[in-house]
């Protein structure tokens, strides 16, 4: 059992939330009892725990003193962040200065990791995101784009995906070449939806300040001040992956994001992503970011997925070099 007595002028009402609400969920997921006196909390359980428990209480009731209102989001964030390391400092997840603002509302680093991206982003004009789906790896780096535009800061917002099929033949498309290449390019456009509203951004495709295309496209051009993401980029080969790098033009700024256990490549082709760190490493004003399971922020269950198979497969033996281990 441990007692922890909060500072003064820490906002009570806030930190506890409604009914409690945000002790509840601390208690659920670290699997520990606390009980409330005014402003001192006892906490029983398990010592790692406890501890884990008392840094996440002491960092949030210091939001409330700075009068940030605390959400249930807020707590979830502050619980997944102390996952993998139990005294990391949770201020940079929440506060003004690592939120991006769009349309719809404002996007927030939600792990380490995102928070370490988004300043890799801000730092350098070549970052390379590498982990698995659903981390944020193209979300973010669709809201700094945008924000980059918005503050004219560039010109116009290109975003590129190889046109490789999933697994599935989806034989011969009917129609223009847009029809054509739009179902390999329906994800960005669904991730740009999800920050503008439709209008807009069909407006903004029009005037050319936002384009959408498949890599190969961007064979011959130089792309001049300009926001350039490469998305699901293991399935780019050796040559496309250095054709694009290679077209990096003047104020511009490109962010390679990939997955390189989900290649859809045929075997007899190489994933450009997966070499990629081998060869670009010590190259200054390149960062690579490595994300996790851990960083995973869609539904929950998605990252006990992703360990799933990786413990299937660890298990079973298998070496799958990367080709289309999950897909």
């Amino acid at each position: 059992m441990r007692k922890i007595k909060l500072q003064e002028g820490v906002d009570l009402a806030n930190l506890f939330g409604p009914q409690d609400l945000h002790l509840k969920m601390i208690e659920g997921e670290l699997q520990i009892d606390m009980a409330a006196r005014g402003d001192e909390i006892t906490l029983e359980g398990q010592p790692e725990s406890i501890l884990r428990a008392e840094h996440i209480l002491q960092e949030l009731a210091d939001w409330t003193r700075t009068h940030h209102e605390l959400k249930p989001e807020d707590i979830s964030r502050a619980i997944r962040a102390t996952e993998e390391q139990r005294d990391v400092p949770l201020k940079p997840y929440t506060f003004s200065t690592n939120t991006l603002s769009t349309t719809k509302g404002t996007v927030n680093p939600k792990t380490p990791t995102q928070q370490a991206y988004l300043q890799a982003i801000k730092q350098s004009d070549l970052v390379i995101a590498i982990g698995p789906a659903g981390t944020g790896k193209t979300y973010l780096a669709m809201a700094m784009a945008l924000a980059a535009l918005t503050r004219k800061q560039v010109s116009r917002i290109i975003l590129a995906r190889p046109a490789v099929e999933a697994g599935e033949h989806l034989g011969f498309l009917p129609g223009d070449l847009f029809a054509k290449v739009h179902p390999y390019l329906r994800p960005l456009y669904d991730a740009l939806y999800g920050m503008m509203d439709i209008e807009r951004a069909t407006r903004l495709i029009e005037r050319g300040e936002i384009e959408i295309a498949p890599l190969a496209f961007m064979r011959g051009r130089t792309l001049d001040d300009a926001f350039v993401i490469l998305d699901e980029a293991q399935n780019a080969t050796t040559e496309q992956m250095k054709m694009f790098l290679t077209r990096l033009g003047m104020n511009s700024k490109a962010i390679v994001t990939g997955d390189i256990t989900q290649i859809d490549l045929p075997d007899s082709q190489k994933s450009g992503l997966s070499q990629i760190a081998e060869i670009l490493v010590k190259i200054e004003g390149i960062q690579f970011v490595y994300f996790s399971e851990q960083d995973v922020v869609r539904h929950r269950l998605v990252k006990d997925i992703i360990k799933a198979y990786d413990q299937f497969e660890h298990d079973s033996g298998l070496s799958t070099n990367g080709q289309g281990s999950r897909g």
